[in-house]
């Protein structure tokens, strides 16, 4: 997809996704959406291109980085519930509780029964968060192991992207056909009415955040709300200027 169809499209969504903001501030709706999918896959991008346009006091991004030493003696979810949304929020999980099911479980970060523990708990776990109001919506980011690794090149050749590669990603690399066995094991037991799974192409990621933000938005309430016409009223006086006592407070113009 050429660059000015997507940016076309992706103002057009925008459009509808701060129309849901608006439609979550006024009903007081919690949103959580769950980011999941292979390294690389998109998952940063695609949430920086739904939040662009939103206002950020009512959006929360979280990306939990490995549980210290102190976590690890919470309760497995425990870390994750003290950053579900309040009313009027959307809460959007760059990885989620269901590292468990994925990188945890294929590099040995997990024992065998604390895996299948939280198989067997986690749609009673989604159970309460949905009975208890939560939208809650899961979204698998799918991506070809070329494609992924022509992404790793690029990541390792470019500056500002080197840092998104970390050593379990590389060490994750010959894992490829191993997390695929985990990812359909992870929906067997977890995609249900209540909670679904819904797996999105991302060999094209232009093309892959549009039809996610699409998915999300029309799987969302009806949200609808009038927009009154806003009409500024005239300045009283003169423009004011944007002056300091003290000058030297000004950083220097570089451009």
């Amino acid at each position: 997809m050429k660059k000015k169809k997507y940016e076309h499209h992706l103002k057009d969504l925008a459009v509808e996704l701060v129309e849901f903001q608006r439609w979550l501030i006024h009903t007081g709706k919690r949103v959580v959406v769950l980011f999941e999918g292979r390294d690389a896959a998109g998952k940063g991008g695609t949430i920086k291109a739904i939040t662009e346009y939103l206002d950020t006091r009512h959006y929360r991004i979280v990306a939990l980085s490995k549980p210290d030493e102190r976590e690890r003696t919470q309760w497995y979810y425990q870390r994750y519930i003290a950053h579900l949304p309040a009313a009027g929020e959307i809460v959007l999980f760059d990885r989620s509780w269901y590292n468990r099911a994925g990188v945890e479980k294929v590099m040995g970060f997990c024992t065998d029964g604390e895996y299948e523990r939280f198989l067997a708990e986690c749609p009673v776990f989604e159970r309460g968060l949905v009975d208890d109001g939560i939208l809650l919506f899961k979204y698998w980011l799918a991506v070809d192991q070329a494609e992924q690794e022509e992404r790793f090149a690029e990541r390792a050749e470019n500056p500002l992207k080197r840092f998104k590669i970390s050593p379990v990603d590389i060490a994750a690399r010959n894992q490829y056909r191993d997390y695929g066995e985990a990812r359909d094991a992870m929906f067997a037991a977890t995609s249900t009415e209540y909670a679904p799974w819904h797996v999105v192409d991302f060999n094209d990621q232009p093309r892959g955040r549009l039809n996610l933000i699409r998915d999300l938005l029309d799987r969302l309430p009806d949200r609808k709300l009038a927009v009154k016409p806003l009409k500024l009223p005239r300045l009283k006086g003169d423009p004011g200027v944007e002056e300091l006592a003290d000058s030297s407070l000004w950083v220097k113009n570089f451009y």
